[in-house]
């Protein structure tokens, strides 16, 4: 399922690029400073194999046309190493936990519009964990601290009423706390960084 994500991703970019305009200025009529959004990677909830569960909500306020800040919700399970790449090793057996973990994370942002609709960003998640065993049972509580580094580009439809920001991104965690060493086992052959693709979406109020 994840690889037929990023072929979506990859569609989306393609054929966004061809119609759609860059970040506009703040004289424009359409200027707003408001917005709410979300994630593609919800589509992943679809899949019958470790389903994410995958939600995500995104509140945002633009203090200048360049300067953006974020606060977002986000709730999700996994099953296996996040420092696991894409690719064989993937949804192998014996990569998964023996379990998986529960994440609600509140999370913070910044984003800085470079030129037009370029743009970097940075996102602390704050992940407050719950691990379960493979019999649904509460094994133990964690917490990870997130942080997500972008580069990107929004790209805007109807009026800048709605937008979609295609982007690369690395997350990376120097904080993890408490994880079971069931857990540990399984995960410490795997760095504490991944690199994804951002398909974030949103409407602007």
């Amino acid at each position: 399922m994840q690889k037929k994500i990023l072929c979506l991703a990859v569609i989306l970019i393609t054929a966004s690029t061809l119609q759609v305009k860059a970040q506009n200025a703040k004289q424009e009529s359409t200027y707003r400073k408001w917005f709410v959004g979300s994630s593609l990677f919800m589509l992943g909830n679809f899949s019958k194999v470790n389903n994410p569960e995958y939600i995500q909500l995104n509140f945002g306020y633009r203090i200048t046309p360049k300067d953006v800040v974020s606060l977002d919700f986000k709730r999700s399970i996994y099953s296996f190493p996040i420092g696991l790449p894409f690719g064989p090793s993937f949804d192998k057996p014996g990569e998964n936990y023996p379990g998986h973990a529960r994440i609600l994370a509140p999370t913070v942002g910044y984003q800085r519009f470079l030129w037009k609709g370029l743009f970097t960003s940075v996102h602390a998640l704050n992940a407050f964990e719950k691990y379960m065993d493979k019999d649904k049972k509460k094994i133990g509580n964690g917490y990870t601290l997130y942080l997500n580094f972008h580069l990107g580009y929004q790209l805007k439809f109807f009026k800048n009423r709605f937008f979609f920001e295609p982007a690369i991104g690395c997350s990376y965690w120097p904080v993890r706390t408490n994880v079971p060493e069931s857990f540990k086992a399984v995960e410490k052959k795997w760095p504490n960084y991944f690199i994804q693709p951002g398909l974030n979406f949103g409407f602007n109020l």
